[in-house]
């Protein structure tokens, strides 16, 4: 007999989690050996446990999904894992690429595309879906935010004028000005409403 692919779920809403995991058990090749609420319990079950394929929410208390698989690939560079989360921003996207997620799902993936993607991944290859991928392609096309503008755009999303932004970085009011320019022509936008809107969209700052 086959042995099944044990499966380590981290997902901090109890109904998503039960749902994840019903559909798992559910397949003959599958169980899940282990269930996180947050990003470091991920880390704790993942060393106890050490799952084939691992399922992780981007968005969780005390670590985020991202910073767990990190922190899981640095321990254990051979950990298989996909994200699987309610967001599908391009920077959500490259941050899950460059912290060695293998898969990357939104939670309204169907059922076959998600049974799909842990054996494609258990077997060592990657998915991401072709919108996300798509998406990913299309902002790694245009002009990436120096760590400056990245800080600016985060303040503006919060709604600082550029005088605030200026105080709270330390920086004059011209130079705060200047890099919300900069910012307005690498996004491609007009004002500060569609930077804001554009920045949470693409998954640069989070609300």
């Amino acid at each position: 007999m086959t042995q099944k692919i044990r499966i380590l779920i981290a997902e901090d809403h109890l109904i998503a989690r039960v749902g994840v995991t019903g559909i798992i058990n559910m397949q003959s090749d599958m169980t899940v050996v282990a269930e996180a609420v947050n990003g470091r319990q991920a880390l704790e079950l993942f060393r106890q446990h050490l799952p084939d394929v691992t399922l992780l929410d981007v968005r969780m208390p005390k670590m985020s999904g991202i910073e767990a698989a990190a922190a899981i690939r640095a321990e254990f560079p051979e950990a298989r894992l996909i994200v699987l989360t309610s967001y599908d921003g391009e920077e959500d996207i490259r941050r899950a690429v460059d912290a060695g997620v293998h898969g990357f799902l939104t939670k309204d993936v169907l059922h076959n595309e998600l049974i799909k993607t842990i054996r494609a991944v258990h077997a060592g290859r990657s998915h991401i879906s072709q919108k996300l991928a798509a998406k990913l392609a299309a902002q790694l096309e245009r002009p990436q935010l120096s760590p400056r503008e990245a800080q600016v755009l985060e303040l503006i999303v919060r709604g600082l004028s550029n005088k605030q932004i200026a105080y709270d970085l330390s920086i004059s009011e011209e130079t705060a000005k200047n890099h919300v320019k900069h910012i307005f022509g690498k996004l491609g936008v007009q004002d500060r409403t569609q930077a804001a809107t554009i920045a949470i969209q693409r998954g640069i700052v989070h609300l």
